[in-house]
């Protein structure tokens, strides 16, 4: 019995003391390394996924019709403005010179018609008494004719020399937003030169770049839907405007316009967007490694890594296909996700990770 008690005493702080180490093996369990990944597009995997910039459907090069030196310019880059606003204005002077020069050419152009008129109309006179021939007076008839002809010459010029006048000032001809501005104050422009680009109010599109080996698989008035990168996973309805008739010289790609519909208003001038066309995956599936599946209560999932905490939760997901890249995930995941990529069965819910990459480098979330 003495011997019962003392083995009984020399036990107890022996578990005592293995239950402490273990205790502390568990709070200091090292945190291991996971391979993480982020999901990818389905449709992107499929090929028929483009990435493109919002544009305007019409845009237009705005230009003096003369030439000149520029004396004012009244707008910047990314004003909104109406149709008949001023944009630019010419030196208006050499122009003015012009048209009063016109004005005296006319004017005597027209004193040179009244001569000829009062002239033919004495011949006239003289030739009803023979006192003047039939080619005297055809003579005087050509010369009233000839000074006709000169005075709506001087008009016609005087007329284009007061709209060139006009013409000093650069108005916008729709609503729109300036774009960009290629001339300032003081520069001596031609006439039709660039001076700004307009975007007009309205349509907007999106133009993305179709490899020559895809182009055959799209055609006008197909649908599309389109994904502003500002935006990821708000999807817009979009419709295919526009196949260039050849491709690009240099990258051997073709330009496609995709018009946005009724939610044109969302898309900002130059914004990124990303185009799915329809009959091909879904915009909302991704493509994940077949590794990174996880079965809990026979449903599939995935361990999606939290940033901030480094933690793994399991979140349940639909399969949608299996294929030679990986699994397509109907729903559960995005594309800005991160998620545990091998390794899943060695992990519990709200484990903390070290997160890395396919060649074991730490990831900088």
């Amino acid at each position: 019995m003495r011997r019962l008690g003392l083995g009984l005493v020399l036990i107890l702080p022996t578990l005592v003391l293995v239950s402490g180490c273990n205790s502390r093996a568990e709070v200091q369990e090292p945190i291991r390394p996971a391979i993480v990944a982020r999901p990818q597009s389905a449709a992107a995997e499929a090929g028929s996924l483009y990435s493109g910039d919002v544009k305007a459907r019409y845009e237009s090069a705005l230009g003096f019709r003369v030439g000149g030196k520029i004396r004012q310019r009244r707008v910047d880059v990314g004003a909104h403005v109406k149709a008949g606003d001023l944009i630019a204005e010419l030196d208006p002077q050499d122009l003015h010179l012009q048209a009063s020069s016109a004005q005296a050419t006319l004017a005597a152009a027209e004193a040179d018609l009244a001569t000829a008129r009062s002239e033919r109309s004495r011949y006239e006179a003289l030739r009803g008494k023979n006192f003047v021939s039939e080619t005297q007076f055809d003579a005087v008839d050509n010369r009233l004719k000839a000074a006709t002809a000169r005075a709506a010459e001087a008009r016609a010029a005087l007329n284009v020399a007061q709209n060139q006048a006009g013409y000093s000032e650069l108005r916008a001809d729709h609503d729109g937003i300036i774009t960009t501005i290629v001339a300032e104050a003081g520069q001596v422009v031609a006439p039709g030169q660039t001076i700004a680009t307009l975007a007009r109010d309205g349509e907007r599109e999106v133009e993305i770049s179709v490899p020559e080996s895809r182009i055959a698989d799209y055609r006008k008035d197909q649908a599309a839907t389109i994904e502003l990168w500002a935006e990821s996973g708000k999807h817009l309805a979009g419709v295919l405007r526009e196949i260039a008739p050849e491709a690009d010289t240099t990258t051997r790609t073709y330009r496609v316009r995709v018009t946005l519909g009724e939610d044109a208003g969302q898309a900002k001038l130059g914004q990124t967007a990303r185009v799915f066309f329809s009959g091909s995956e879904s915009a909302a599936a991704h493509l994940v490694p077949l590794a990174s599946l996880y079965e809990k209560d026979g449903k599939p999932a995935v361990w999606v890594l939290d940033p901030k905490t480094r933690q793994v939760h399991l979140k349940p997901v639909t399969v949608g296909a299996y294929r030679e890249q990986g699994v397509v995930l109907m729903d559960g995941v995005d594309t800005q996700d991160w998620i545990v990529a091998a390794g899943v069965h060695k992990l519990r819910e709200g484990q903390a990770i070290n997160p890395v990459d396919h060649s074991n480098k730490p990831l900088t979330l």
